[in-house]
């Protein structure tokens, strides 16, 4: 760096906001944002930040030193970009506003150095890489490439340079490093409904920072602003057209009021204040909340005026957790190939029989059915969970050469299979009383797809797809069409911290738990995997052997189908609230799984 962009930097002045809490952005290391933390987690996005205060142009700098000055006043969100503004000449018309597109640079980029100067005219360059770019709605997609930019300079009259002319496609935005948008930006969750207009479905974004008071209003006007381009189509919201916020949020004693225009009026109180209550609660000094619409006071039917921040648990992306615990209780498979429920450390037979012969079981919603896979994966097999009931029936036989993933229940009874070989795949469906039939548009048809698992929500899917030779995480949505066929696609890769994954779960509804490597390890092991691109997070230690499979499930110890010395065996870690406890292998039986 050179001594006048040294000077530059050391007079971007630091300083630190506390707001309380936890939870701020992380760009991914490969793929798409496609959800924040967990918000029931007390994992909060009003967190201590980094506020760049942003330093004016000086008289006596260079083109270099006012192109360096103009990046830095760039990354603060304070004061409307007035201060990086002021590196500007006056006919350019340079304005990111409150949402703005981001090109996200790695944190590496070179310092802006002139490559061609002629009098009163300046061209200054700077190269690098880049990684991705938000757009407005707050979407975050993977776009590694190469940067070379320049900019335009001039002076002014008054004999100090000025910017011109800004690179291509940021005439409107931002050239941001990962570190600025960390600073910066926070990732949110704004929900959504599913097609079943109950289910919530989180859609994550990066959030500007401006400052403390504004969070609650930027939250809002997020959600009011609707879905990012990655989930539209696959989702609803219960606010109606042109609905808008009368004010700002206010927020006094720990309650919030949201005040609402009047077309409000003709949505759905109860709908409407689901979405609110679960965007809002990943603010910390909010606990409770009042929604008025054009300046009256309206509430849910049987509800106070003041609603509590966590009153709509009914609607939550993992579903209800039943109360008699049935959703702890494993699926597995036996050591004598009985069908079994794991009760403590022993598989309980469920089933017996041939009808209990199956592979990488899964039981239905209402468990009036189970589905697996023939023990060469090429059969997809469905039997009744009952006694001495007769041999599976064979559900879907695969191409030469081909073979299955393990079947996913969604919760509406709907089964998902995935048919592959190599570069090749299907995605086949089979809804409630009907036959199965393939999915009219599936995004991975030319991939070799390795897992699928489809979320509680019934939207977003989880799949091992193999790219440029290796396994890898990804994620993609489901939407359905008017014509009632399903689009199921945009897939895009979570993390590439993780290499080689050979099985995957949803755990909650923004982490994954995965069996694969990190790029340190020799051997497969268990991670959880945020879903947010944020970083894997280790599971424990002991001895697993060749960990095979994996169970996860809210709330519930996660599980390992894994094979030692010859045997099959179920490994759970000895204390499952300590993400650090040992892994002990008490249970002979494979290829867990917990119903939805």
């Amino acid at each position: 760096m050179s001594p006048c962009a040294h000077r530059v930097a050391g007079l971007l002045t630091l300083a630190v906001l506390v707001l309380g809490g936890a939870g701020c952005a992380s760009v991914p290391s490969g793929g798409q944002v496609i959800s924040g933390r967990p918000a029931e987690r007390a994992e909060r996005v009003d967190d201590p930040y980094v506020r760049l205060i942003p330093v004016k142009p000086r008289p006596d700098w260079g083109p270099a030193e006012i192109v360096s000055g103009f990046l830095a006043a760039s990354a603060s969100f304070d004061d409307g970009h007035k201060v990086a503004k002021m590196y500007l000449s006056g006919q350019t018309s340079w304005n990111p506003g409150l949402r703005p597109f981001v090109t996200v640079l790695a944190s590496r980029v070179t310092d802006p150095h002139v490559i061609k100067a002629s009098g009163n005219q300046a061209t200054v360059r700077i190269t690098g890489e880049e990684l991705g770019t938000i757009t407005a709605d707050g979407q975050y997609t993977a776009s590694p490439k190469s940067l070379d930019a320049a900019f335009q300079l001039a002076k002014t009259p008054q004999g100090v340079w000025r910017i011109t002319g800004l690179p291509g496609d940021e005439k409107s935005g931002l050239l941001l490093t990962k570190d600025d948008v960390e600073r910066a930006m926070r990732t949110v969750n704004l929900f959504f409904f599913a097609p079943d207009r109950h289910t919530l479905v989180p859609n994550g974004i990066f959030l500007p920072v401006a400052n403390r008071q504004s969070l609650p209003t930027q939250l809002v006007q997020a959600l009011l602003t609707g879905p990012t381009s990655w989930l539209a189509g696959a989702v609803d919201s219960a606010f109606p057209k042109g609905t808008r916020l009368r004010r700002t949020v206010q927020v006094d004693k720990e309650i919030a009021t949201v005040d609402l225009t009047k077309e409000a009026r003709g949505g759905d109180i109860e709908r409407m204040s689901a979405q609110l209550s679960w965007t809002m609660r990943q603010l910390s000094e909010i606990k409770q909340w009042r929604l008025r619409i054009d300046g009256e006071t309206v509430a849910p039917d049987g509800m106070d005026a003041t609603q509590p921040m966590n009153g709509w648990e009914e609607n939550s992306p993992d579903g209800q957790s039943p109360h008699d615990g049935a959703h702890q209780n494993a699926y597995v498979v036996g050591p004598s190939g009985f069908l079994g429920t794991l009760e403590g450390d022993r598989a309980q037979p469920v089933v017996t029989g041939p009808a209990g012969r199956l592979s990488r079981p899964a039981v239905s919603p209402g468990y009036q059915e189970f589905a697996g896979l023939s023990a060469d994966g090429t059969q997809v097999l469905v039997a009744a969970p009952v006694t001495g009931s007769p041999a599976p029936r064979v559900l879907l036989t695969a191409h030469e050469g081909a073979r299955f993933t393990a079947p996913s229940w969604s919760r509406d009874g709907t089964l998902w299979i995935v048919e592959s070989k190599k570069d090749e795949s299907w995605l086949w469906v089979r809804r409630p009383g009907k036959g199965a039939v393939r999915a009219a548009h599936w995004g991975l048809g030319g991939r070799e797809v390795l897992a699928f698992r489809v979320a509680r929500d019934g939207v977003r899917a989880a799949v091992i797809a193999r790219i440029d030779g290796r396994p890898q995480v990804q994620l993609g949505r489901i939407a359905h069409d008017p014509d009632g066929s399903l689009d199921v696609g945009s897939f895009l890769p979570v993390s590439s911290e993780l290499q080689d994954a050979v099985d995957l779960a949803w755990r909650d509804y923004n982490t994954f738990a995965v069996l694969g490597r990190a790029k340190r390890d020799s051997q497969t092991l268990p991670f959880l995997m945020p879903i947010s691109g944020s970083a894997i997070t280790s599971l424990g230690v002991g001895s697993l052997g060749e960990p095979r499979t994996i169970a996860a499930a809210p709330g519930a110890p996660i599980l390992i189908g894994t094979r030692s010395s010859g045997k099959d065996q179920i490994c759970r870690q000895r204390t499952p609230t300590n993400s650090y406890s040992p892994w002990i292998c008490p249970t002979p039986a494979k290829d867990p799984d917990y119903p939805r």
